[in-house]
């Protein structure tokens, strides 16, 4: 491998290019001591290094900082770390780091936009959107469709609530046998125990 050009990016950054082919931006003293020159030529083993040791462990914190001050799909990270010029490898290594931990899930970016933006905006105004930041129809519909589950617990726990304050159910008092005939009332009118237990509570005999 062939340095065959470094240019300055600013002060303390420039941009290195290997064999007209693969580029990367170093810091200036990282230049001076993994010994890159122009025109000189890069072992092997430097290359490795600074792929592995110096850029990949960089996008990486580049990913984690980014992510602390909001959500960002992966296509938005991916945007992210080419403007800092890591090289693609890099890039698909890093963003794919912090989706393993779950740093980074679109269908739960979707969501949470989709949760959002839909007091003000027309679901296809909201698809084009989420388009834009990258999330497949796939990951949409799939976001759709837990925002409308979410929803439907939501309304069926409300109902409960109307059911429990129609019958003067105090959750507070009740006896365990009282509990126990209304969660068997619930249960008769077809609503799951999750969803009776989360309302009324769990009890002990």
């Amino acid at each position: 491998m062939i340095v065959t050009d470094i240019v300055e990016i600013s002060k303390t950054k420039a941009r290195v290019c290997v064999d007209e082919e693969i580029s990367f931006a170093l810091y200036k003293s990282e230049l001076r001591k993994l010994a890159v020159k122009k025109d000189s030529e890069l072992s092997s083993e430097t290359y490795d290094r600074i792929m592995n040791e110096v850029l990949l462990k960089r996008a990486k914190l580049r990913c984690m900082n980014l992510l602390k001050s909001r959500d960002y799909s992966e296509y938005q990270l991916v945007t992210k770390l080419r403007q800092g010029l890591y090289p693609e490898e890099i890039i698909d290594a890093a963003v794919a780091y912090v989706v393993s931990y779950g740093y980074v899930d679109d269908v739960r970016y979707a969501q949470s936009y989709i949760q959002y933006a839909s007091q003000s905006k027309s679901r296809r105004q909201i698809e084009n959107d989420l388009m834009r930041k990258g999330i497949s129809k796939e990951n949409m519909e799939q976001a759709y469709a837990q925002c409308l589950e979410e929803d439907s617990l939501a309304a069926e726990e409300e109902l409960i609530h109307n059911l429990l304050e129609k019958k003067h159910f105090d959750r507070q008092n009740a006896t365990y046998e009282e509990r126990r005939k209304m969660v068997g009332f619930l249960y008769r009118r077809g609503f799951e125990p999750d969803q009776i237990y989360k309302v009324i509570g769990q009890f002990e005999e």
